[in-house]
């Protein structure tokens, strides 16, 4: 008997096989290149660019932080 895991198994060619793939990161980056297209044209100066490029980057925290309020949880 093996105790391997199943989120590496080997595959008939020896090499390691990723079984913990997830939806979410491609929704992530979707939503972070549509956040970068929203905040930066409206960005009047440099530094307004650079806190859109953040606020692209947070945007799913600052959405369930909205939720939350809105729910008063």
């Amino acid at each position: 008997m093996t105790t391997e895991t199943n989120s590496n198994k080997l595959d008939n060619l020896g090499r390691k096989r990723n079984y913990n793939a997830s939806a979410s990161q491609p929704v992530y980056g979707l939503g972070f290149i549509g956040a970068l297209v929203y905040y930066l044209p409206h960005a009047t100066t440099f530094w307004m660019g650079v806190v859109g490029f953040f606020k692209a980057i947070f945007w799913p925290a600052m959405l369930v932080y909205k939720l939350l309020e809105y729910l008063k949880m």
